[in-house]
């Protein structure tokens, strides 16, 4: 009796997995908003975008695409002037998505598509958002779209109140919503003509503005915790991470205020033409869009150096952590300061209102600061090397304003040279992600886990 071949059985066919279930959530973060400003950069190259006489080169139109999709507002030329209406509209459109997040636009197409979110692309959307429950990541972005909904309509109809009588009904409402997407992400990209100083002592378009720029700039996270605990306050508690940013954010948006008053009071240049009520306003409005925002309604480049310093100071601080802003974060800030104070009085663990914060936030706190400095230190000295002819304070005031998404600028980016706009460039896509996001994102693939541990060394001296 002859036996049949002996043929090994057909291994099992594997799935294959999806590009988002194979990445890491640093490493889509960081792939996607790549991959967005590439797009964006061929949005702007598409004739009718820039208008006729504007020179503008495939490096200006890299800038401008980075900026948008980054929100962080810094432009090479005039927005209102250098590009068409839809060249306006597809940079505010590019604003609108980078501040909501590439992720969270993805998943609102998966819904109206009827497609199914895994729990592998929850992680992504979680990691963006700065979601603490995976699970619940789903009705958090339904309620994020609905609330940045509400919100840049709001903005938009109190801004058309002013710009509706001044520009006319066609005019006035396209800047009114164009002005309001800007602000509530921390664009920064003004088109309205004559610029935000016709408004520096007009409540209603800088105190809409700022509104705008302090909501986008909290979070998300914070904005619906402190929303459902004012309509709620014994079923929902308002969280300490809330407290802490509210906090934060209100002491430095007051020690600014008073002190680009105290500074720049008698400066013809600045506020000295101003009356007292339109000084206090000016000071407001310029201590908050620091935070990532990106207005003045005051000449920048005309302040003093004092007050320029504390604009770096903003800057490199930032919004809230899940916003639409850069910098370090507040709460980093705040961890921080607190960390420094307890070493100073001798204490062992810090206590945010009630509670321990934990070792390994403190920790990060640290490392997410020293990525900060060191990528604004190595840019810097990158766009003194490539831009000799211009001055020192400048150009740290353009590196901290790309590196935090902010978009001030001490009319200097149109001075740069192409080198110099390429580090600009790199530097706000790395501001936006996060330098512990890219880090994060390739090491991944290198990291393994250590059974060996290695035995403490207590003699290093530090500080």
């Amino acid at each position: 009796m002859r036996w049949p071949p002996f043929r090994s059985p057909a291994p099992a066919s594997t799935p294959r997995r999806s590009l988002t279930a194979r990445l890491q959530p640093p490493q889509l973060i960081a792939t996607v908003y790549l991959i967005g400003i590439v797009l964006g950069t061929a949005l702007l190259h598409l004739p009718g975008v820039s208008a006729p006489g504007a020179r503008l080169s495939s490096v200006d139109l890299l800038f401008t695409a980075t900026s948008a999709i980054c929100i962080t507002g810094l432009v090479i030329e005039d927005t209102g002037e250098a590009f068409t209406r839809l060249g306006q509209v597809l940079i505010i459109g590019l604003a609108q998505v980078g501040g909501l997040g590439i992720l969270t636009f993805g998943t609102l197409f998966a819904f109206l598509l009827g497609r199914r979110v895994n729990f592998s692309e929850r992680q992504h959307l979680a990691q963006q958002v700065n979601a603490l429950d995976v699970g619940g990541v789903l009705s958090l972005i339904r309620i994020i779209f609905l609330y940045t909904l509400v919100a840049e309509v709001v903005g938009a109809l109190l801004l058309a109140l002013r710009f509706v009588p001044q520009f006319g009904w066609g005019e006035g409402l396209y800047h009114a919503v164009f002005h309001a997407i800007s602000a509530y992400n921390n664009a920064g990209f003004v088109v309205v003509p004559g610029g935000m100083g016709q408004y520096a002592e007009d409540p209603l378009v800088s105190l809409t503005i700022s509104g705008l720029i302090i909501l986008g700039g909290l979070g998300f996270l914070v904005q619906l915790n402190v929303l459902t605990h004012f309509l709620q306050p014994r079923r929902n508690r308002l969280l300490i991470y809330s407290r802490l940013t509210l906090l934060t954010t209100g002491l430095l948006l007051l020690v600014g205020t008073v002190l680009i008053l105290l500074l720049e009071w008698g400066n013809e240049r600045t506020l000295g033409p101003l009356s007292a009520p339109g000084k206090l306003l000016a000071a407001l409005f310029q201590s908050v869009t620091p935070r990532s925002g990106g207005f003045a309604t005051v000449d920048i480049s005309s302040m003093t150096n004092a007050s320029i310093f504390l604009l770096i100071a903003l800057m490199f601080v930032g919004a809230n952590s899940g916003s639409t802003g850069g910098g370090i974060k507040t709460s980093t800030f705040a961890i921080l300061v607190g960390s420094a104070w307890n070493m100073v009085r001798g204490r062992g663990e810090l206590i945010a209102f009630g509670r321990r914060v934990e070792p390994e936030n403190v920790v990060r706190a640290g490392t997410v600061t020293t990525l900060y400095a060191l990528l604004v230190a190595t840019a810097f000295f990158a766009l003194l090397a490539t831009n000799p002819q211009l001055g020192f304070t400048p150009l740290l005031f353009e590196t901290v304003s790309a590196a935090a998404t902010v978009g001030l600028s001490l009319n200097t980016t149109h001075l740069i040279n192409d080198p110099g706009l390429v580090i600009l460039t790199v530097l706000m896509y790395l501001g936006r992600i996060g330098p512990v996001t890219f880090a994060v994102a390739f090491s991944l693939r290198n990291q393994q886990s250590r059974a060996v541990k290695y035995p403490p060394e207590r003699d290093i001296l530090v500080g």
